[in-house]
């Protein structure tokens, strides 16, 4: 673990709060890029990073120090973000009636209803964001983790809590996947 975190942590548990606040403010935009692509929503994203370093700093005396800090911390949110999609799963499911017609009022949760979307993206991002959301969530984490946020195998596999050997074969899987899917959708 770097020097500087290990010193801030230190800090937050003396009872020094504005230490944790350094650390949020060092990872709270890692954490909302990496998020963000797990949970395709940028409010979701928001409230898993809130919850993330709420859980994080519950939970700091608990932190050993073997890994990275944004290792432990990724992981809390990564668990977190699963928790949001199932709670989200089954409240979707609970606003359906019978017959599969909605019994709410329907949700437009597509990207480009969020203001400033246009603004944000390019066509090209656009095009790799809809692959990855395609993905499954097994094989759209590894590459987020891998190819976006550059972690190693080791951090990967401690993170998601599977061998080593699991992460290089789902990394490897999901990129041709997702080449498949860029191809097919250039022709």
């Amino acid at each position: 673990m770097n020097h500087e975190d290990r010193r801030l942590i230190l800090e937050s548990l003396d009872g020094r709060s504005s230490a944790f606040g350094e650390l949020v403010r060092r990872y709270q935009d890692r954490l909302f890029n990496a998020v963000i692509r797990v949970v395709d929503n940028a409010e979701d994203a928001q409230d898993v990073v809130q919850d993330a370093f709420v859980n994080a700093y519950q939970s700091l005396a608990s932190f050993k120090g073997d890994a990275e800090f944004y290792t432990w911390l990724y992981r809390i949110a990564f668990n977190t973000a699963v928790s949001l999609k199932r709670r989200r799963k089954a409240l979707v499911s609970l606003e359906t009636g019978r017959d599969g017609e909605s019994i709410g009022d329907p949700v437009d949760t597509s990207e480009e209803t969020r203001p400033g979307a246009a603004l944000e993206r390019t066509e090209e991002e656009e095009i790799l964001r809809a692959a990855l959301h395609r993905l499954s969530p097994e094989h759209r984490t590894v590459l987020v983790l891998k190819d976006i946020e550059g972690l190693k195998y080791e951090e990967i596999a401690e993170i998601l809590g599977v061998p080593i050997g699991t992460i290089r074969s789902r990394i490897h899987r999901a990129r041709l996947e997702l080449r498949d899917l860029l191809e097919a959708g250039s022709e």
